[in-house]
């Protein structure tokens, strides 16, 4: 950033929010993964238009890099979309493909509350680990 300065720009405003990715159990499809900081809208974000997701193809050494974020408190939620249909395949009501959340949060008797998941954004960059799951 010290050559934007240089140069008369501005460094980005917010935090720099990113997510290694772990225990893919395989590169077939895409990773689909949301952000955001609202409670209502954990885990797949359709009610929060300031989201942000990401679609990127499932690889080994998986990182997501969601930008520069305001201060606040985030949870992240991911889905291994290894069909590439776009949305977390079940039977019944179990997930067929992986998903993880930030703060490897516990799943239960479906996905975690969004302050399990939540993290603070607060002026320092934020690395996490994520860990992919999958029930079957």
């Amino acid at each position: 950033m010290a050559g934007a300065s240089m140069l008369g720009g501005t460094a980005p405003a917010g935090t720099e929010v990113s997510a290694k990715v772990t225990d893919l159990r395989s590169t077939k499809g895409q990773v689909l993964a949301c952000l955001t900081a609202r409670a209502d809208a954990f885990p797949d974000c359709e009610k929060d238009p300031q989201a942000r997701t990401l679609i990127v193809p499932a690889r080994n050494d998986l990182q997501l890099d969601f930008g520069h974020v305001p201060d606040g408190e985030y949870a992240i939620s991911l889905v291994h979309d290894e069909n590439g249909n776009g949305k977390m395949d079940k039977r019944l009501i179990i997930p067929r493909e992986g998903f993880g959340f930030s703060r490897d949060a516990p799943v239960r008797m479906g996905p975690p509350p969004f302050d399990r998941a939540a993290f603070a954004v607060d002026g320092d960059a934020i690395r996490l680990t994520i860990r992919m799951r999958y029930m079957l």
